[in-house]
């Protein structure tokens, strides 16, 4: 069966058991042997076979999976907490110095798919301190695992085929599959899908390995990003400074304006020197809304940074990364102070947007799009400056009102 036939088959699998979800998912591991049976069924009519199928001979439910599933917080934490961990002196000087050791490689890797070295750098920092916690969870197991629980069965369920497919095409031996928790793969954490779609053979060996080759880890990851959108040759994250007040509504990644536009609300750059006042278009970011850090945020953010991780704290943590990798300072708290809420009071508060027909999401304590859009709206009912961040004071006014 040819490749193309292998991931319509995967699609299909996927759309079959995501449709089943509701009556075929579990909480716990009665009924898992009979899902595993069904995955087995389905991935041989797939066209996986031997080695390959002979995988999931060796598959048991993992509680510990399910347990860190449900462990997940580290999402939660406000943008200048979540950077100040992750976005250190340490990985940028180190970012720095594996763009010199690997010049030749990352050149031509600009050259081919036009992502700059600063840019993957930071990815590789964030996911894996660069290779050095690929993770040793058996990678199939994870995906049966998590596509057995009902929470969110659907994205776990599309990886399982294209994870066989990765040893039937002899890119990964069974033994090589192994990965973080959750079922990411190699140095960047590429799930199977993606890397079946977009890992690319740079060193030229006949495999595309993701967990010990550094050309293939780099152009895989510039690969991924152009798929997801990234623009060669255009910026992606610009710090700036606000000198006073904005139609703060405006301050929307769904919002683009030119900088000619946000010159003349008083933005400018982060040195209180004058931005380009030209015709590019960019969104004011506020991760911590109007009185912490702002970003300009221009398309190849808005694009290929969120497709990478929908996570707003993880993406502007991934992008601000690159730029000081590329020369930038360290990032400015803002302009005042900012009432970071708690993750309870977060809980809390989609919990009542949620009551009153709002699409938050789950109620996780993650400030994200659902959550900003829904705030903002509330905002503007308030009179309150429409930021679209959930301050203290807010969800105070909010929540007693």
């Amino acid at each position: 069966m040819s490749i193309k036939a292998l991931v319509t088959a995967a699609s299909l699998l996927a759309l079959a058991t995501s449709a089943q979800a509701a009556a075929t998912c579990g909480n716990t591991e009665q009924g898992f042997s009979g899902f595993l049976a069904g995955v087995k069924k389905q991935a041989a009519k797939a066209g996986i076979s031997g080695e390959a199928l002979a995988v999931l001979d060796s598959v048991r439910y993992d509680p510990s999976i399910i347990k860190r599933d449900r462990a997940q917080n580290v999402f939660a934490q406000s943008f200048l907490q979540f950077a100040g961990r992750m976005a250190t002196d340490g990985r940028t000087t180190k970012g720095r110095a594996l763009i010199a050791q690997h010049k030749a490689t990352f050149d031509a890797v600009q050259q081919q798919f036009g992502v700059p070295a600063p840019v993957i750098t930071a990815f590789w920092a964030l996911e894996t301190d660069f290779g050095a916690d690929i993770g040793r969870s058996p990678t199939v197991q994870a995906l049966v695992t998590l596509g057995w629980d009902c929470r969110r069965p659907e994205k776990f369920r599309a990886q399982i085929i294209p994870a066989l497919m990765l040893i039937q095409k002899g890119d990964l031996s069974p033994a090589e599959m192994q990965g973080a928790w959750a079922g990411e793969i190699g140095q960047t954490q590429f799930m199977a899908y993606d890397y079946n779609e977009s890992a690319v053979d740079f060193d030229g060996d006949g495999r595309r390995n993701l967990r010990d080759s550094i050309p293939d880890v780099i152009a895989s990851t510039a690969n991924l990003l152009k798929k997801g959108g990234w623009q060669a040759g255009q910026p992606w994250l610009q710090e700036v400074k606000l000198t006073g007040d904005l139609p703060w509504d405006q301050a929307d990644l769904a919002i683009k304006h030119s900088r000619s536009d946000w010159a003349k609300w008083g933005v400018v750059a982060a040195s209180g020197k004058p931005i380009k006042a030209d015709g590019m278009a960019a969104a004011l970011l506020l991760p911590m809304g109007r009185n912490g850090p702002a970003f300009l945020a221009y398309n190849n953010f808005t694009t290929a940074y969120l497709k990478w991780n929908e996570s707003l704290v993880y993406s502007t943590t991934a992008a601000y990364l690159a730029t000081r990798i590329a020369g930038a300072p360290k990032v400015s708290p803002g302009r005042g102070q900012v009432n970071v809420p708690s993750y309870e009071e977060v809980v809390a508060l989609q919990n009542k947007l949620a009551a009153m027909g709002y699409d938050v999401g789950k109620s996780d304590g993650k400030i994200g799009a659902g959550t900003r859009a829904a705030v903002k709206a509330e905002q503007l009912k308030m009179n309150w400056p429409a930021d679209s961040y959930p301050s203290k004071d807010f969800i105070a006014k909010f929540l007693g009102g």
